[in-house]
């Protein structure tokens, strides 16, 4: 695994500097709805795909492991109402896997995610909405669900790669801009994956539309 890692980025990245990738190298990986539907078969579970944004060469699918449908993920990036009994609660906690996919290279990599919904108030019809990965995979009702979801890997020409491998930095590459975005040198998962730390804290805010409604009108 480590010399297909070492192999990728130096077909990557010829000048090894982080934000200098060779584009005409990439691999994008166009199986995200398949793959996503036959892991929620295999793991029994609720799965998502979240594209990535415009600076993230990577796609997602959330495993819905700890919660209940509709979910955080559902109204976070699907568009799926706030569901009515959330409105009497200050607070929601779910667990998720996260796979995410590279679209340089045919790698993946699975990630432990909490989401953490809570109410700006009662009656102010919004949510706050916090996503706390970490690096790798820890708790226990997770493992069975994690071999099963990298068992599922190989058939869709996918390289799964331990968090624990690509969490630091490559040596003898250089860190280019990522040094003044975030104040360190990016790890080899920010070469292959996403910008971002890769346990960095992301919250993002949703309105409740039907209590935005009532409050409009009132």
């Amino acid at each position: 695994m480590i010399a297909e890692v070492d192999a990728t980025l130096a077909r990557l990245y010829p000048t090894r500097t982080w934000g200098e990738p060779d584009d005409t190298a990439d691999r994008p990986f166009d199986d995200l709805a398949a793959l996503a539907d036959e892991l929620a078969s295999a793991l029994n579970a609720a799965t998502f795909v979240r594209c990535g944004g415009d600076d993230e060469p990577c796609d997602y699918i959330y495993v819905l492991c700890m919660g209940r449908t509709p979910c955080i993920a559902q109204v976070r990036d699907h568009g799926v109402p706030v569901p009515a009994e959330w409105r009497a609660i200050d607070r929601v906690d779910e667990l998720y896997l996260r796979l995410v996919i590279s679209q340089r290279a045919p790698v993946a990599a699975v990630q432990q995610v909490a989401l953490e919904l809570t109410s700006y108030g009662v009656g102010r019809g919004g949510f706050a909405i916090r996503e706390s990965p970490r690096a790798g995979v820890y708790d226990a009702p997770l493992l069975h669900r994690m071999q099963k979801l990298v068992a599922t890997l190989p058939a869709y020409g996918l390289l799964h790669i331990d968090f624990g491998e690509i969490a630091h930095a490559p040596p003898g590459f250089h860190a280019g801009s990522w040094r003044e975005l975030y104040g360190a040198d990016p790890a080899i998962a920010n070469y292959l994956f996403y910008p971002q730390p890769t346990t960095m804290i992301a919250t993002t805010f949703v309105e409740d539309a039907d209590v935005r409604q009532r409050i409009g009108a009132a």
